[in-house]
């Protein structure tokens, strides 16, 4: 069995939802495992420190899950059209994983979430593609074969797979949304698995 990072920051649950969808596809691929991962909120207090292990949920991820990961879906809310801060701050601890090419040719996938239709997904999935192109890896994103695309009035693109909350319940994700994350899963999973193999 090999394994597929899934890895996210979800402050009220919309992303971590897509993460979920996102495991279902990498699940559905013989030989394939999701190893779902999350990263800590960022504290303006400096002094301010957070478990090693969260109270709940999964656990957060290790610079040792990108090592022995065959590819990632990396997913984070949007913030201003980018990844927030605590993806970031975690990406940006990585650089000894970038010089000893870690990530190289393994294949990734990008996902977010944003209260509004025009709330800058697409600009946040490209932005947290960014550090992944610098670590060597493989951008997967989701051609226009998945139909959902071309019918979707909620979220999704070609870039990652997305979700819309429209300020409801943040994890209450459509039809489309569900099937599109679970697609991008799958995807990564099976260009890891054809790489491995």
């Amino acid at each position: 069995m090999s394994d597929v990072l899934v890895l996210y920051y979800s402050r009220y649950g919309a992303t971590e939802a897509l993460a979920r969808e996102v495991c279902r596809g990498v699940d559905s691929v013989a030989g394939m495992a999701a190893r779902l991962r999350t990263v800590p909120p960022v504290s303006a207090n400096s002094e301010a420190s957070e478990e090693t292990i969260p109270e709940s949920g999964p656990p957060y991820v290790s610079l040792t899950d990108l090592a022995e990961c065959t590819g990632i879906v990396m997913g984070s809310p949007t913030r201003f059209g980018n990844m927030s801060s605590a993806l970031k701050y975690f990406i940006d601890s990585t650089v000894n994983d970038w010089m000893k090419g870690t990530l190289i040719d393994k294949p990734a996938g990008v996902f977010t979430s944003t209260s509004s239709l025009h709330g800058g997904s697409e600009t946040t999935l490209l932005t947290m593609a960014i550090p992944l192109l610098h670590h060597g890896m493989l951008y997967v994103g989701l051609p226009y074969s998945e139909e959902q695309l071309s019918t979707t009035t909620t979220g999704g693109s070609v870039y990652g797979a997305t979700h819309v909350t429209w300020s409801r319940n943040p994890d209450s994700l459509s039809d489309d949304e569900k099937s599109l994350a679970a697609a991008l899963g799958q995807r990564v999973a099976g260009i890891a698995a054809k790489l491995v193999a």
